[in-house]
């Protein structure tokens, strides 16, 4: 026998054996195992022992969504964006993603409006919360709740 046959029938072995491994083996899938204290612990990070009001922040996000990898929210915050009054920062949570600590924008009284978008990937059916940091140091928030179908964030074992 050719050493090119020896390598073959080697390859072919190796090939059905490690697919018969594959084929036995299964993969289980499971859910981020984050929880609504880790998102209120990534919170507490952000705004330390300071009180968080709600107010002033409109969060538009739909309340459904089909397919968790793409959700479209926006944050919005009543501010003149004045050099004297304005958003310094808006921070985005939610509270079964691996990250509950998912963005934070800054921003500056240059920024014309306190007004900020962008598409997050959404784990399972959740609250999301927005928090906005004034310049003189109050905090404002707001949260929905959105239910989500197809979920997002599944990680392999």
């Amino acid at each position: 026998m050719s050493k090119s046959r020896k390598t073959a029938a080697t390859r072919r072995q190796f090939l059905a054996v490690a697919g018969g491994v594959a084929s036995s083996a299964f993969v289980s899938v499971r859910h981020a195992s984050a929880t609504p204290a880790s998102m209120a612990s990534a919170i507490r990070q952000v705004t330390g022992e300071a009180v968080v009001q709600p107010g002033k922040v409109q969060l538009d996000v739909p309340p459904l969504v089909e397919n968790g990898n793409t959700v479209s929210l926006m944050v919005s915050v009543t501010s003149p964006m004045t050099t004297a009054d304005y958003v310094k920062s808006i921070h985005i949570f939610n509270e079964k993603n691996p990250q509950p600590n998912v963005v934070a924008f800054h921003l500056g009284p240059r920024a014309g409006r306190a007004q900020v978008s962008t598409r997050i990937r959404l784990a399972d059916t959740q609250t999301v919360v927005a928090i906005a940091r004034m310049s003189d140091g109050s905090l404002w928030s707001a949260k929905a709740d959105v239910i989500v179908t197809l979920a997002a964030c599944v990680e392999d074992l």
